[in-house]
């Protein structure tokens, strides 16, 4: 009798700790780290290298004319890249290298000076990166893929410090995203990301005193602004 009295205490004690398991896995939620975001939107960024006539401060080792490096996001599987328009603006010849190191050849075919956004277009057929249209929350988790200081293509997370910032003097037409992900020479261009590999928005400035290397307050160009470009 006692044994069977053990048995059954024992055999509640098991259902009710299995009980509270349960109850914390479903009130407790899942946390999706940046590893998520590289591994879903890095495939679908590029980084971009044109080649302006007469620039003279082509880096060390790179041929006269070669201008610094940019970034760029897949949005079509038929080979659209979408990248800043002040990369490319002055270029007679783009290429892009994908993830890999392959280089392909890549037309301008779109320029909008007054937005800085621009749009290649390359032979291959390529996976394109999901937008979010939806703006995100002040606060909410971001990461920054772009190829910074021509290094190739990275990483860097922050949070969304502001929302739907216009008047800061970029560009004619602004809508921008303000974040602390990291940003530096070579950013312009890159997908700032949510932790799903979403795109939330295009890097286009950083705001610098004196430097060009990253302060914390970088800008880009919204998801929103985005769809409005590749619509028309």
């Amino acid at each position: 009798m006692l044994l069977a009295r053990l048995n059954f205490h024992e055999e509640l004690f098991y259902i009710f700790s299995v009980i509270k398991i349960i109850v914390l896995l479903i009130s407790k939620p899942i946390f999706v780290d940046p590893i998520n975001a590289w591994e879903i939107a890095s495939p679908t960024v590029v980084s971009v290298l044109p080649t302006w006539p007469g620039y003279d401060k082509p880096g060390f080792g790179a041929p006269p004319g070669t201008a610094p490096e940019g970034t760029g996001i897949i949005v079509s599987s038929d080979g659209l890249i979408l990248t800043a328009s002040h990369v490319i603006s002055k270029a007679t010849d783009v290429k892009v290298r994908d993830i890999k190191g392959e280089l392909f050849s890549a037309k301008i075919i779109k320029n909008s000076i007054s937005t800085d956004l621009a749009l290649l277009k390359t032979e291959l057929e390529l996976r394109p990166i999901t937008i979010e249209t939806k703006k995100p929350k002040i606060g909410s988790s971001a990461c920054l893929i772009s190829n910074s200081f021509g290094l190739n293509i990275g990483i860097t997370c922050g949070v969304i410090s502001a929302t739907g910032l216009s008047n800061i003097g970029f560009n004619d037409i602004e809508d921008f995203l303000q974040t602390d992900a990291a940003a530096n020479p070579g950013s312009s261009g890159g997908a700032l990301v949510n932790l799903n590999g979403e795109l939330l928005g295009m890097m286009s400035g950083i705001f610098t005193k004196n430097t060009d290397t990253n302060a914390g307050v970088n800008f880009a160009i919204s998801s929103g602004l985005i769809s409005k470009f590749l619509a028309n």
